[in-house]
């Protein structure tokens, strides 16, 4: 019922569109009413003078600005807002990420098992996801490494007495991964890994359950809005389950 009454409604969007610069806001209220049923007059502000004119003529200070049935929405967020869709806030937490980078995790695990096509066992399954895990969780760590370390160093002990592992940790793990995804140098990524996973899980497990702290998590990135939590405990204790089993395997 509500599609059928959103078809015959009229939506207008004025959004800045440049050749220096297009309002991506514009572009996704644009998609959303559409998805929503609507149909869009999409009118572009292509000068600073078009959009100063427009700021001027309506009183408001951003574009994009949204309108329906002659009456102004707003922006985005406000549009958001109309149609009743949840605008996740600035402090909410998510373990999203951290899901998702699991289950590319697997995936790529399950792929090498079956082109490889020689063991394809549930131990080889979870070398090679927890390896991969490793790889990958340590790239989104590099995108912005100090922003990383400043997160890290709010729970890490180890990082707390030697800020610069802060620094080498992600390295640490992205090359330690590497070693155990193909099976070379054992003998060193293994502790390596038993040592930095051991600290980690340790670091969580105080703050979270002794010092009963709230934080994000540094394990996807320093912009992160995964909470520390049983998730990152689970992340460290799966490696340091890895290293024993590699080390035991020697």
């Amino acid at each position: 019922m509500s599609s059928l009454k959103a078809i015959n409604k009229e939506a207008v969007i004025f959004r800045m569109v440049t050749a220096q610069k297009m309002c991506v806001h514009g572009l996704k209220a644009k998609d959303l009413l559409r998805r929503k049923g609507y149909h869009v007059t999409d009118n572009h502000l292509t000068c600073p003078e078009e959009i100063a004119a427009f700021k001027s003529k309506h009183g408001v200070q951003t574009v994009p600005q949204i309108f329906i049935d002659d009456t102004r929405v707003g922006g985005f967020d406000d549009l958001q807002h109309f149609l009743g869709i949840g605008n996740r806030r600035q402090d909410e937490t998510t373990y999203t990420p951290v899901i998702v980078l699991f289950i590319i995790a697997a995936a790529f695990a399950l792929n090498a098992m079956f082109i490889a096509k020689l063991d394809v066992s549930l131990t080889r399954f979870l070398e090679l996801f927890i390896s991969s895990a490793m790889v990958l969780l340590g790239l989104q760590k590099l995108q912005d490494i100090d922003r990383f370390a400043t997160m890290f160093l709010s729970y890490d002990l180890l990082a707390q007495r030697w800020v610069r592992y802060a620094y080498f940790y992600p390295f640490i793990e992205c090359g330690a991964g590497i070693l155990m995804m193909t099976g070379t140098l054992t003998i060193i990524s293994a502790p390596i890994t038993l040592v930095a996973a051991s600290i980690g899980a340790i670091s969580v497990f105080k703050a979270v359950y002794v010092d009963k702290r709230e934080l994000k998590c540094a394990c996807v990135g320093g912009d992160s809005k995964v909470p520390l939590g049983f998730v990152s405990l689970l992340e460290n204790v799966m490696m340091v389950l890895m290293a024993i089993w590699m080390l035991t395997n020697l």
